[in-house]
């Protein structure tokens, strides 16, 4: 158990991520346990690590080789490795799709799709927007979420063809399944610039300190300002495919709009924390859609959790609004940028109010921004007492 595959990660180029491998009495272990790293995945029937079925993220594999445990089940007939089903919206889209590219041209074949639950304690739960997704796929055979130890007849492993690090850009299979199948039946209906905020969320979700100013100002510049949580997966789809620019803050609803994108379309993001992430969102957005989209970085600070202290999702940024005004005019998403001024102390307190948080408490300043700031202090006061002296 645990053993570290040979395999390298999966590239977008080719190699073992466009593979398919066929299993005859495979053994399907979920994880027992709910951790970042997992022992689940799949067995061969003489207990061999089948290590083509693991979920990579950059440089590592999340799954690992299980212990052999008999079966609770035995499933009759062919099914698809669909691999890791996660709960949350963006890692779904990302982690547990990469492995659908083969599916139309097996459809025939196949009994239905076999996953795995990230958190053991989840089962056989599947969400709304899950079941809304594999709809818009065009998926008709059954989705079972295997949450016991498994043996299937034989299992089909195709590749991981998407996911989190160079394979963010997706494999020539995965790119053209999308476009030759999600949401075909859907049409653009919707506005041609588009906002897509983050303000509707939970406050504790993370995001951006004063959106909702910036919200105002791109309704001034005619832009539909849009909370995609509150609408269908299908009201999102048209409303992408509608827009001629479309701009945001980073987050999920970006794998979305990368999905049924075209390279006619203007689309920019506004870094609501350290660029990380972000880069894996904006190769999915540039490499499926064709288009070279803008990613903006004027973070001023960042606010992190405090039991959380690096950069993460559940960060709040706080831009310097004089220079994401500036970047936004210069790359032709505003016209006029002169109203962007940053907040004063006052305001600053007034945003974590109505953001329903309470300044100072249960956040702190990233370190990174916090020394930078205090670098540019210190060579100003150094470059002060050197003119004095001269």
């Amino acid at each position: 158990m645990g053993s570290k595959s040979e395999l390298k990660p999966p590239m977008p180029d080719g190699g073992w991520s466009v593979e398919i491998r066929r299993v005859e009495k495979a053994m399907i272990l979920p994880a027992t346990e709910s951790n970042f790293v997992q022992n689940a995945g799949i067995l061969e029937a003489g207990g061999q690590y089948v290590a083509e079925g693991a979920l990579w993220r950059r440089y590592r594999p999340l799954t690992e080789e299980p212990t052999p445990a008999e079966p609770k089940e035995k499933l009759k007939g062919k099914w698809l490795w669909g691999g890791v089903l996660w709960m949350h919206f963006g890692h779904f889209l990302v982690e547990s799709t990469g492995r659908l590219w083969p599916y139309h041209e097996l459809e025939d074949e196949i009994e239905g799709i076999i996953f795995i639950p990230k958190r053991p304690r989840n089962k056989s739960k599947m969400v709304g927007f899950q079941t809304d997704f594999f709809d818009l796929l065009g998926i008709r055979k059954e989705i079972r979420i295997v949450s016991d130890p498994t043996e299937v007849e034989e299992l089909i492993v195709p590749g991981q063809g998407f996911g989190l690090g160079e394979i963010s850009n997706g494999t020539a299979p995965m790119r053209a399944m999308i476009h030759d199948h999600f949401a075909k039946d859907v049409a653009p209906d919707g506005p041609e610039k588009l906002y897509v905020s983050r303000t509707a969320l939970r406050s504790h979700l993370g995001g951006v300190l004063g959106e909702a100013r910036i919200e105002q100002k791109m309704r001034d510049e005619g832009y539909e300002v849009f909370y995609p949580e509150q609408h269908s997966l299908r009201e999102q789809v048209a409303k992408y495919k509608a827009a001629k620019t479309i701009l945001g803050l980073d987050g999920s609803a970006f794998h979305i709009a990368a999905m049924v994108g075209h390279k006619d379309q203007k689309i920019g993001m506004i870094l609501r924390r350290e660029d990380g992430a972000v880069g894996f969102l904006k190769m999915h957005v540039d490499s499926f859609t064709g288009v070279t989209s803008h990613k903006f970085d004027a973070l001023l600070t960042e606010w992190v959790p405090e039991d959380k202290p690096k950069s993460n999702r559940l960060s709040y940024g706080e831009p310097d609004f004089a220079k994401l005004g500036q970047m936004l005019a210069e790359a032709g998403f505003i016209s006029d940028s002169t109203s962007w001024v940053n907040l004063d102390e006052e305001e600053r307190k007034t945003l974590w109010a109505e953001s329903g948080l309470e300044y100072g408490k249960g956040y702190k300043e990233y370190f990174k921004y916090l020394r930078q700031r205090r670098r540019a202090l210190r060579a100003e006061r150094e470059a002060q007492k050197a003119a004095q002296g001269s």
